[in-house]
């Protein structure tokens, strides 16, 4: 008998691999992966498209006014992963730079981005099955959620991770730049008024600093048995 279908919240810093285990909980589990963050960075792009962002200040007013014009959703590619479409446009590669990085952590403390991006989150979980990760899942989207994971790194591993994905993929990166980057988003991500970053009281937390993806994923994998067992027991 299949076990009955969950929600999983995965809560932690910035570049810890919450969405490299929330990706391969979901292809193991025939789950549905949202990145969270990648809504934020979609926001994040739309506002600096229209002018509405930039490096010094922010137009709220404006931002506002349009926040409800704001469509995200996710579509498998080719090879099955899923990528974000921004208004019906594939956006996935846009919203993975360093500038709209930054933009996403800023717009992430307006209250009313994050209410309509949890809107939008809690609507996609409604029929369960789903792999959520980002800042505020086990805390404010999904406070219900039946598994709740907190990961954590060191602000210089994170960096190092970050800064060599961007080499990767043929972007220029200078280290130091991307962990003055790192530990910006920290702070901002852990003092904002809005649903600040904290762990869920009920979270499992992993400090993933020594410990290869393979573990990681087999350990969330673990924990996922343990509690869908212990959830049919009761």
């Amino acid at each position: 008998m299949q076990s009955k279908r969950i929600i999983i919240a995965i809560d932690g810093y910035s570049s810890c691999g919450k969405s490299t285990i929330a990706r391969g909980l979901a292809k193991h589990l025939g789950y549905i992966y949202i990145d969270s963050g990648a809504m934020y960075r979609a926001v994040a792009l739309y506002a600096i498209r229209q002018g509405w962002l930039t490096e010094k200040e922010i137009d709220e007013e404006a931002l506002h006014r349009h926040i409800s014009d704001i469509h995200i959703t996710f579509n498998p590619n080719a090879h099955g992963v899923q990528e974000t479409y921004l208004n019906g446009e594939n956006v996935e590669r846009e919203i993975r730079s360093l500038q709209v990085a930054n933009g996403a952590s800023r717009v992430s403390t307006l209250a009313f981005v994050r209410r309509e991006m949890v809107h939008q989150q809690q609507e996609m979980g409604k029929n369960k099955g789903v792999v959520m990760d980002g800042r505020d899942i086990g805390t404010v989207v999904f406070p219900e959620a039946e598994m709740k994971l907190f990961l954590t790194t060191s602000p210089e591993i994170r960096a190092r991770r970050r800064f060599e994905e961007m080499i990767t993929k043929g972007e220029q990166a200078e280290y130091e730049a991307v962990l003055a980057n790192v530990k910006e988003r920290d702070l901002r991500d852990t003092t904002r008024t809005e649903s600040p970053l904290r762990k869920a009281d009920d979270a499992f937390e992993l400090d993933n600093t020594h410990i290869g993806v393979e573990e990681q994923l087999q350990w969330a994998l673990n924990m996922f048995h343990k509690i869908t067992a212990q959830n049919e027991q009761n």
